[in-house]
């Protein structure tokens, strides 16, 4: 089954000649089943990027899928168009009351900042407690996921002397977990970020499990069923060449930045970089999709409760 988005969103296009199987609201009205409501907070600066890369992974599954976007209500971004955002997304003030079988909260480009230095913290917190009564299934991606983290459990980020940049080996800690089925015992994940969630903190806290990490950049991915969520700090979903943009954009401003670690063949930034975490990601995502179709109430109405 295919993902449902409108015909005139730039995904659309891009997802029909990958091959992913989409469909217009016209064409979903025809399906006699109740599809998967799914919303996704967009955080990042590129937000079309950002709704391709999330839209590629959930919209591969044999279910069929609703996606909502979602703004924060009174930040106004300055990199997509302002008719972009008027025509598809919509302010957290105007779905609240809504219920969603699963939510997605992006990153964003602002985790040199206090979690109460951002000037959106009161609503996002608003978002967090949101979602314990009208989200089946969170997912907290990188920024998204710490500051989940920390409104729940008090787990602090912390800077890093150097940027975690490149493609990193990771381990499968919990290959029982289903939300792991079909990965490997060890595979790379994308990593771009400037702090750290630390393992014994981690640890500290009852209930939290740590189902993906490296010996080199930590926890990915963390379990905390008690709230119905997932946390995951590095990116799975990046398309091959997303860390070779941040890569080119810091070298043509003159930024301090190191190559991204066992990206490019051979570590040569001439060369056109390799994508060895594509399978895995289509896993992660396909496998809460189908926790999410098991396990929520057929009734959205008992969402939550």
């Amino acid at each position: 089954m295919p993902i449902k988005i409108p015909s005139d969103l730039p995904a659309y296009d891009v997802l029909t000649n990958e091959g992913v199987m989409v469909m217009s609201p016209d064409q979903a009205a025809r399906q006699d089943i109740r599809p998967l409501k799914i919303a996704l907070l967009n955080l990042m600066p590129k937000k079309i990027q950002t709704e391709n890369q999330f839209a590629r992974l959930i919209g591969a599954t044999p279910l069929q899928i609703d996606l909502t976007l979602i703004r924060m209500s009174e930040h106004r971004t300055r990199n997509t168009a302002a008719e972009h955002m008027a025509e598809f997304y919509q302010p957290f003030s105007e779905v609240r009351d809504r219920k969603f079988d699963g939510v997605i909260i992006t990153g964003a480009p602002i985790e040199h900042l206090e979690f109460s230095e951002v000037t959106y913290w009161d609503e996002m917190r608003e978002v967090f407690e949101w979602t314990q009564t009208n989200v089946h299934s969170t997912f907290g991606v990188c920024w998204g996921g710490m500051a989940m983290i920390n409104h729940f459990h008090g787990v602090q980020k912390h800077s890093l002397d150097q940027k975690a940049f490149g493609c990193f080996r990771h381990q499968n800690l919990a290959p029982a977990s289903p939300y792991l089925r079909g990965f490997s015992d060890d595979f790379v994940v994308p990593v771009s970020r400037w702090t750290e969630i630390r393992q014994q903190e981690v640890d500290a806290c009852p209930g939290l499990h740590t189902l993906l990490g490296s010996a080199e950049v930590g926890p990915c991915l963390i379990q905390d069923p008690d709230h119905r969520a997932l946390f995951i700090f590095n990116h799975f979903e990046y398309d091959s060449d997303s860390l070779k943009q941040e890569y080119d954009r810091d070298i043509a401003e003159g930024s301090a930045i190191n190559v991204p670690v066992n990206y490019y063949p051979d570590d040569d930034p001439n060369q056109k970089p390799l994508n060895r975490w594509r399978s895995n990601a289509h896993l992660l995502y396909g496998n809460w999709i189908n926790e999410i179709y098991q396990t929520t109430p057929y009734d959205m109405a008992n969402i939550g409760k």
